[in-house]
């Protein structure tokens, strides 16, 4: 995806986005470290929300999932742990958690749990740039910039100026499996 066709799809996304949240009163974007939350940075500045309580927009936060995943055990090394800012009261909140990449379901399933860790919000939307398919839990996006078919072989890479990466971009790399 190219760096018009990515803005084209991030434009549309964020209207989707706006539509609601320009109904709330009180609200919060919350970002999954690392990409989520890049984005969730991006819709808070282009929102025109400032972050903070009583700053005249939604609330911000990040959370890093890395030790509430189910498959934790699974994973060779230990996983970086990049800290999680909540640092306004859930409670009665409604929160758009905001990822790059939406595919298995796990990743948001460990946001969901630790979102609630810190309280009961009044409701949470998912908010997801792409979504892949191949779900192995019940979850599925509110707010979808583009959906892809792919194999669960395929890696798909969003690509941000943010993290380094030369363009603001989608990469799907298909393994086909040969059959020689």
């Amino acid at each position: 995806m190219s760096p018009d066709d990515f803005d084209a799809l991030y434009r549309g996304w964020q209207a989707d986005i706006r539509k609601i949240t320009d109904t709330l009163d009180d609200w919060a974007l919350v970002g999954i470290k690392r990409r989520g939350a890049v984005l969730a940075r991006r819709l808070l500045e282009d929102l025109g929300g400032s972050g903070g309580a009583g700053g005249g927009g939604p609330a911000y936060g990040e959370l890093d999932i890395s030790l509430y995943r189910d498959d934790y055990h699974l994973q060779t090394g230990a996983p970086e742990v990049l800290g999680t800012e909540i640092s306004f009261p859930v409670e009665e909140k409604s929160i758009v958690l905001v990822d790059d990449v939406l595919y298995t379901g796990r990743t948001i399933r460990a946001a969901l749990d630790l979102v609630l860790d810190f309280g009961r919000p009044r409701r949470i939307w998912l908010a997801v740039l792409i979504d892949r398919g191949n779900r192995e839990f019940p979850i599925e996006a509110n707010f979808t910039g583009q959906i892809f078919e792919t194999a669960r072989d395929d890696r798909v890479q969003v690509r941000l100026r943010e993290m380094d990466d030369d363009y603001d971009g989608v990469d799907l790399t298909s393994f086909v499996e040969s059959g020689a």
